[in-house]
């Protein structure tokens, strides 16, 4: 099982918008509430990542999947890209 930061789909629930952030390439993806990706270094996805593990927000909260790169996974991958989460 591989446990390296490209495997890992980060998701920042907030109110009724979802953020995710992902590694791509050498870099970080940020997918906004309305669906825009935007390049994101290691230091902001900590930014946003930190507060909600921090608790500052109760209505805040971040769920983290782990993709390896296993034929489910890959599919779960996939998946993702069809959706927009992957360029």
């Amino acid at each position: 099982m591989r446990l390296t930061n490209d495997c890992y789909l980060i998701t920042i629930h907030a109110g009724t918008g979802v953020e995710h952030y992902y590694r791509h390439g050498s870099g970080w993806i940020k997918k906004s509430v309305h669906g825009r990706k935007f390049k994101a270094t290691a230091e902001q996805v900590l930014n946003h990542l930190l507060p909600v593990l921090a608790g500052v927000s109760s209505r805040v909260s971040v769920s983290v999947e782990h993709r390896d790169l296993s034929e489910s996974a890959r599919r779960t991958l996939d998946s993702l890209r069809r959706q927009g989460l992957e360029r």
